[in-house]
């Protein structure tokens, strides 16, 4: 098999499902004819039966084989919006690491991704929905649960010299009230304003803090 090929099924099954225009923006965009490469590559894999598709979305909608969820799950949207959230991380950088909805055990959070960009740790949250004041609420205490328990310490992408806590990037329209003395937040509708945020009007470096770890992003 294919190093592209490898490549395509791995983010099938990071993500649970990918358009045909999300799979060729991600594998065949430097390429001369990447829809024409593109389609024949998801033709071949769909004929060795190493993908799924739903022919009835627009664009076809893939998935690993066997599908981790339903054809017509109402998750899709939500996975979509992850995988646009990760794109839109490429203007900037590639994140070393981006896992889609990891699990840290009952009681604590649930983020829709957990990334390490820019050297940085982070939790992704992204709505697509309006949250009242008490889920919001929740999902602070879960996150300050989970900051509590000490838990964090003992991931395997940690610092050996500081032990950092992963700051949270909230993809919102919507502006909550939160308030933590242990997690930093940041609420943005999209990366390119959480970049803005910290960009310093005459220099080229933005610096975020994620707990109490500046990091300073390179603008483009």
């Amino acid at each position: 098999m294919r190093k592209r090929d490898i490549a395509i099924l791995n983010d099938l099954q990071r993500f649970r499902c990918l358009t045909r225009d999300d799979i060729m923006e991600l594998h065949f965009n430097n390429l001369k004819q990447p829809v024409t490469c593109c389609n024949t590559v998801l033709k071949r894999l769909r004929r060795d039966g190493l993908v799924d598709v739903n022919v009835n979305h627009q664009p076809y909608l893939y998935f690993p084989s066997p599908a981790p969820i339903k054809k017509d799950s109402t998750k899709i949207p939500h996975f979509l919006r992850i995988v646009e959230f990760y794109k839109s991380l490429g203007k900037y950088s590639e994140p070393k690491t981006f896992i889609v909805e990891p699990k840290y055990g009952k009681g604590f959070m649930e983020p829709d991704a957990f990334m390490i960009w820019k050297k940085a740790p982070f939790f992704v949250e992204i709505q697509r929905s309006i949250y009242s004041e008490k889920v919001m609420n929740e999902k602070i205490q879960r996150y300050e649960a989970y900051y509590m328990s000490n838990e964090w310490q003992q991931e395997p992408w940690q610092p050996q010299n500081k032990k950092v806590f992963p700051a949270v990037i909230v993809i919102t329209d919507t502006r909550y009230k939160i308030e933590s003395p242990y997690i930093k937040f940041y609420q943005v509708p999209n990366i390119d304003l959480l970049i803005n945020m910290f960009e310093p009007k005459q220099e080229k470096k933005t610096e975020i803090m994620t707990g109490n770890t500046p990091l300073k992003l390179k603008t483009v």
